[in-house]
């Protein structure tokens, strides 16, 4: 046994993943350290939910691909977290920026629960998953404001869009506070029920890469359009398959 695994046994484990492993004691309660470490990872799950997203920076690392912006029927930050429904319905006066045309997809970046987790990875995962899609006509990039994932089904309706891509901002961890999440759905519309989504999650730096989120999903793109489904069905069907999970996808460069 070496010196190190004797004076902590929690090293190695602790090496290994952010989780909060034998954080010790100090009397009855925790060490001063294990506290300030909790306090701070708190204030940062807190100001991921209550930040805002810097959507003209977004919009201009997404350049050259178009973008557009519109707001849910949430008016402040305190009504999104009270009322989720009204963050799943586009404001009224901005359905008349969304121009419907021929699109096979739909991106729509929300806010959701972490903005930071917005302003780091969204920008970035676009453009790799539409490398991964040569010749797919995509409509231009949404910009949500205090927007919930259903929001992208009211979007890629009125977009005429056979799929809608939504990014989103995930609750922040204690060990993590810029997650993104993304949910596929297959012609979106008003009232699709959440089983008929797909969802790639917990992408961050030491989660899922942006590289390999794209490579999934640009497989289960190419897939829900070929089968005509996403949600519980795309997934049977894609257990059943001999490629899941999918495999690198081939990048596609001009």
């Amino acid at each position: 046994m070496t010196d190190e695994v004797a004076a902590d046994p929690y090293a190695r484990l602790r090496a290994a993943t952010p989780a909060r492993i034998g954080l010790g004691r100090s009397g009855d309660g925790l060490p001063t350290r294990a506290v300030l470490e909790f306090q701070a990872a708190h204030s940062r799950a807190r100001d991921a939910v209550h930040g805002r997203a810097d959507f003209d920076a977004v919009a201009a690392a997404l350049a050259p691909l178009d973008s557009l912006r519109v707001h849910s029927r949430v008016e402040d930050r305190a009504q999104y977290l009270r009322r989720p429904d009204l963050g799943r319905r586009v404001r009224e006066s901005d359905r008349s920026l969304l121009p419907r045309g021929d699109w096979d997809l739909a991106f729509v970046i929300a806010d959701g629960l972490s903005a930071e987790a917005v302003n780091r990875h969204a920008a970035a995962l676009v453009h790799e998953t539409l490398h991964r899609l040569p010749g797919w006509r995509a409509a231009p990039v949404v910009l949500a404001e205090q927007a919930r994932v259903a929001l992208g089904d009211e979007v890629g309706e009125a977009l005429g869009a056979r799929l809608v891509a939504v990014l989103v901002g995930e609750r922040p961890g204690l060990s993590v506070a810029d997650s993104l999440g993304v949910y596929l759905t297959w012609e979106p519309r008003l009232g699709r029920a959440d089983s008929e989504r797909n969802c790639i999650s917990n992408i961050h730096a030491n989660g899922l890469s942006v590289q390999r989120a794209a490579d999934t999903l640009a497989w289960l793109l190419d897939e829900a359009r070929s089968r005509r489904v996403t949600g519980v069905g795309l997934k049977l069907e894609a257990l059943s398959a001999a490629s899941y999970p999918p495999p690198l996808h081939p990048v596609h460069t001009e």
